[in-house]
């Protein structure tokens, strides 16, 4: 009887233990208890690789846009700023005109012009002013080439009194004397039967001295006179091109005034001021900003740089020819347009020719290939 008290006894146990076991797989399968506001606590974890793996491309997109924003904010900052640092220091704003300190094509030596394919050219040095020096470079005519080898300075400079006329070249902003545009220009003037005489201003290539309008002036003047005094009765005319153009006119009408005027001035690619020219530049990425004329137009002129070609035309009294392609991206042709409209109706020209030739934009001269032209010795002529 105990034995079989015993073996109930056990079962009971044992039947208890499973339900037990069971009520505990029980809770265990369903969700935690409810909270005091009766919303589940979910006990649901992911494994720890796949949670991984969901924060690094959360973590990468966070970090790519905080960077972008970083760099958003600093040009931001930075578009901002530009102008108030041009407001406060004039002298920015006169270096972006000249752009004398870019000197392309880099690594030549303008003391030998032969290296860029001008075996008849000759260097020089002149000094206008004193502490001022600045590097000359003269191509005798194609048909002088076989005579010009091997000689020196002083046959170059008598070779000025040939039966050739001369032409003075005036550059634009940036690079040297040995451009790459500027040098196919002199090859095909002297194939032509002109003397090429061009020169660096101050301040440019290896020529020694501060930039400003009045020293660019000077300079042409000098190297002009030092021209006539060896040309004798030749005919000498003054090429201008881009900035070059604004040199150009400052200088003729000077000569005009001191009545000794060239025998005619060609302006490639001239604009009418400066500041229209820095006004309608396409590159001009503040020309809708508040204040423009203000933050970068004032600056230029209390730097003393004018290039006012539209008010030297109405002081110059001889033949003038204006050369510009209708894709020009740096000086708008409407400029160049503007400019001959207001000396075709100056006084001053009464007795001159005036002629304005466009290159349309098919050809693709733009700003500085003109001299591509096949028409351009006709034009010349």
């Amino acid at each position: 009887m105990r034995k079989r008290n015993e073996s109930v006894t056990v079962e009971h146990e044992r039947a208890a233990a499973a339900a037990a076991a069971a009520a505990a797989a029980a809770a265990a399968a369903v969700p935690g208890p409810l909270d005091k506001g009766c919303s589940l606590r979910h006990s649901l974890r992911l494994p720890a690789a796949a949670a991984e793996g969901m924060k690094r491309p959360l973590s990468r997109r966070y970090g790519l846009w905080f960077r972008l924003r970083k760099l958003i904010i600093w040009l931001l900052g930075m578009y901002i700023a530009i102008p108030f640092l041009v407001k406060l220091c004039p002298a920015i704003q006169a270096k972006l005109v000249f752009l004398n300190f870019v000197r392309v094509p880099y690594f030549i030596d303008l003391k030998r012009p032969q290296d860029q394919g001008l075996n008849h050219t000759c260097n020089y040095y002149l000094q206008p002013e004193e502490d001022v020096t600045i590097g000359v470079w003269h191509t005798v005519p194609a048909a002088l080439w076989k005579n010009a080898r091997g000689k020196d300075q002083l046959w170059f400079e008598e070779a000025l009194g040939s039966s050739h006329p001369v032409i003075l070249y005036l550059h634009g902003n940036a690079g040297t004397r040995g451009g790459d545009h500027r040098v196919e220009l002199y090859k095909v003037l002297s194939s032509l039967g002109y003397h090429v005489v061009t020169f660096d201003y101050r301040g440019w290539g290896d020529s020694i001295g501060s930039p400003s309008e009045r020293g660019m002036t000077y300079d042409a003047l000098h190297v002009f006179d030092w021209i006539k005094a060896r040309s004798g009765d030749n005919p000498v005319y003054i090429w201008g091109h881009s900035l070059g153009t604004g040199v150009a006119t400052n200088l003729v009408r000077r000569l005009c005034e001191r009545e000794t005027p060239p025998d005619a001035l060609i302006l490639e690619s001239p604009f009418t001021n400066i500041r229209e020219e820095a006004r309608s530049h396409p590159f001009s990425i503040y020309r809708y900003f508040p204040g423009f004329d203000w933050f970068f137009l004032d600056p230029i002129t209390t730097s003393g740089i004018k290039f006012a070609n539209d008010e030297n035309v109405k002081y110059i009294s001889c033949s003038l020819l204006i050369l510009h392609a209708e894709d020009d991206p740096v000086v708008p042709f409407h400029l160049g347009k503007k400019l001959y409209n207001i000396a075709a109706t100056s006084r001053s020209f009464r007795d001159y020719k005036v002629q304005f030739v466009p290159f349309h934009t098919d050809l693709g001269y733009r700003h500085k290939y003109i001299y591509r032209s096949p028409e351009l010795p006709r034009i010349l002529r």
